[in-house]
């Protein structure tokens, strides 16, 4: 009877739409391999920054207070240290924002996600690694958020007492008030206090771009200065105590990690797959920040050696018209800089209270926050106006957590059990970044608590 059957048309017809079917399903089933998700196809249409637009915002986000802070650096190190260091450490920085960023990038892909930001990466590494770490992801996500707005608050810090050191210097030399460094950081708050109400970026981004150029003449002037009349090599320091190296890490780490910025560039990219590889747009960054940090401090530190400061331009001559330009404009450059970065501590504390605040009172709770935030990042500078003491602080504490220590986990959960195992290669480089940050933490911060106890 079913041999009757398997001949008749109505059972060809059947026969046909099954294997039709099986096709199709077969077909959609393959589907995702023949086109997988590409995170670029699903960004807004506002993400549409080309590859040299991202090597100019990553080299203009690079270039800030950090480069006039390298002859430090230099001097707790010596020439040939200095800039062998400034190498190595330039070459640790690219590596570990490379890993975040591929992770990053596969995780997007797996998660079907157009973009990740530095802490949704660290929360979902952790959320979809092994088990016994899924417990820990929230606690990720607060560590990285927190490293990046502390990151940030220090450096308002920062910007701060070198505002407050330039205008005192200028003031001195041309016969106005010779007030304390405190006091001109307090009066800092004329103007900060006004600026760090602004809610909306895109009223700063006029004068940001003045800023930009402003801050490149800076930077040239003071290598005028630093080329000028400059001593033999021989009158410096090579290498010095091996006491001097935390310092020296923690201003380097301090000058030249950029990991906080890397992220939000990378996600507005058109082709975010020319942000890594050879060259990239990451490493012809890092290449040319390491070559020009590096450039500026063997200068700086040669010119003016065991008298270097934390802000190359506090170093420049007093009596001079050209070199008083350099410090007032630098000063007003930071002026403006520390209420575009003071978005990133304010960002933070607000998305962990904005809940708690009723709709009606969110505006004055918001101003509430900018006013106290700013009282106490002012506060702070003025109880302790010792520039190198923030930059080794941040950098041992902050960069070196949430720039070294962080990134080598997040790349160690996301391929465990995938592609490497408890003795793979990759696991002992991440160790060994773990190991360099936590020594650079530890000894960092036992250096600057016992410089801030000297200074008390």
């Amino acid at each position: 009877m079913m041999e009757g059957r398997r001949g008749s048309k109505t059972y060809k017809w059947w026969q046909w739409l099954l294997e039709k079917n099986i096709i199709e399903l077969a077909y959609n089933g393959s589907r995702e391999d023949l086109d997988p998700y590409v995170p670029s196809e699903h960004r807004p249409l506002a993400s549409n920054t080309s590859s040299l637009g991202a090597l100019a915002h990553l080299l203009k986000a690079s270039l800030g207070s950090g480069v006039l802070a390298m002859p430090l650096a230099f001097k707790n190190a010596g020439l040939v240290v200095g800039s062998l260091g400034t190498l190595f450490i330039g070459f640790i920085c690219c590596h570990v924002i490379h890993v975040l960023v591929k992770t990053s990038q596969e995780l997007c892909v797996e998660l079907k996600r157009p973009a990740l930001g530095y802490a949704d990466t660290c929360d979902l590494v952790f959320q979809h690694g092994p088990k016994p770490v899924r417990k820990f992801a929230p606690f990720a996500r607060e560590l990285a958020d927190w490293a990046l707005a502390l990151t940030h608050a220090g450096a308002c810090c920062v910007y701060t007492v070198v505002i407050a050191e330039s205008f005192r210097q200028v003031s001195v030399q041309y016969g106005g008030p010779q007030w304390s460094v405190t006091v001109y950081c307090a009066l800092t708050l004329v103007v900060l206090i006004p600026l760090t109400q602004i809610s909306k970026l895109k009223y700063l981004v006029p004068f940001s771009a003045l800023a930009n150029v402003v801050w490149l003449v800076s930077i040239c002037i003071s290598l005028y200065y630093c080329l000028r009349d400059k001593p033999a090599v021989s009158d410096r320091n090579l290498a010095t105590s091996i006491s001097g190296l935390p310092t020296f890490i923690s201003t380097s780490l301090f000058a030249m990690e950029g990991i906080g910025v890397v992220m939000p560039v990378e996600n507005e990219m058109k082709k975010p797959q020319h942000f890594l590889g050879c060259p990239g747009v990451l490493n012809t960054a890092m290449i040319a920040v390491a070559i020009l940090y590096g450039f500026v401090g063997f200068c700086g530190y040669l010119q003016y050696g065991e008298e270097a400061r934390g802000s190359l331009t506090l170093n420049l001559p007093q009596d001079e018209i050209l070199a008083q330009s350099a410090k007032i404009l630098v000063a007003c450059v930071m002026l403006l800089s520390f209420a575009l970065i003071y978005y990133v501590p304010v960002d933070v504390v607000w998305r962990k209270i904005q809940d708690r605040v009723p709709a009606r009172k969110q505006a004055w709770a918001m101003s509430g926050v900018r006013l106290l935030g700013t009282l106490i990042l002012v506060g702070i500078a003025s109880a302790i106006p010792r520039l190198e003491l923030f930059m080794e602080l941040v950098g041992a504490v902050c960069l070196s957590v949430m720039g070294l220590l962080l990134p080598a986990i997040v790349e160690t959960i996301w391929r465990w059990n995938k592609d490497i195992t408890l003795w793979s290669f990759v696991v002992l480089k991440n160790f060994l970044i773990g190991v360099f940050s936590l020594i650079a933490m530890v000894s960092g911060v036992t250096f600057a608590i016992m410089a801030i106890v000297d200074e008390l």
